[in-house]
C-alpha cells in the first residue's frame, strides 16, 4: 500500500474513532441505572470556583470529551492533509507525521489504561499506519 493511501486509511479511522467518541460521549448522562444516575447527579449538581470560573465536575468532563473530539477530527483532516503534501514537501510532513503518529500511539496507551481497549484499537491503528507511512518515505525504503 502507498504511503497516501496508508495515511488516507489512518484518517479515516480516527474520523471514525471521533464520530464514535461524539456519539457516545453526547449520551454519557442518559441511563437507567439508579447508581450511576446518582453519580450523574453529583457530578452536575455542584458547582466549585477554580481558576477564576465556577464549574461542576460533569462540566469539566463534557469539557474534555469535546477536546477530545477537536483533538481527532484534528488529527484525522492533518492526516488527509499530509497524505496530499509529502511529496511537495517530504522533509515537512515527516516531521508532521512523526509527531502525529506519535501523538496517536501516546492517546491509543492513554485509552488502554484510563477507557477500553476497542477505543485504543482505533488510535493505536492509526499510529501504526501512520508509522509505516513513514517508514515507505524514509530513504532506502521502497515508495
Amino acid at each position: 500500500m502507498s504511503p497516501k493511501a496508508l495515511l488516507r486509511c489512518a484518517s479515516i479511522v480516527i474520523l471514525l474513532h471521533m464520530a464514535g467518541h461524539t456519539i457516545g460521549h453526547s449520551s454519557w448522562k442518559a441511563t437507567s441505572d439508579p447508581v450511576k444516575q446518582e453519580v450523574i447527579n453529583q457530578m452536575v449538581g455542584h458547582q466549585f470556583p477554580f481558576m477564576g470560573a465556577t464549574r461542576s465536575l460533569g462540566e469539566f468532563y463534557d469539557g474534555y470529551g469535546w477536546f477530545a473530539a477537536i483533538a481527532l477530527l484534528a488529527s484525522g483532516v492533518l492526516l488527509w492533509i499530509v497524505s496530499d503534501s509529502a511529496a511537495e514537501s517530504p522533509v515537512f510532513s515527516r516531521r508532521i507525521l512523526i509527531v502525529l503518529c506519535l501523538f496517536l500511539f501516546a492517546v491509543g496507551i492513554e485509552e488502554l489504561i484510563y477507557f477500553f481497549a476497542f477505543a485504543a484499537s482505533f488510535s493505536l491503528l492509526a499510529a501504526v499506519l501512520t508509522g509505516l507511512s513513514i517508514l515507505k518515505r524514509s530513504p532506502g525504503m521502497k515508495a
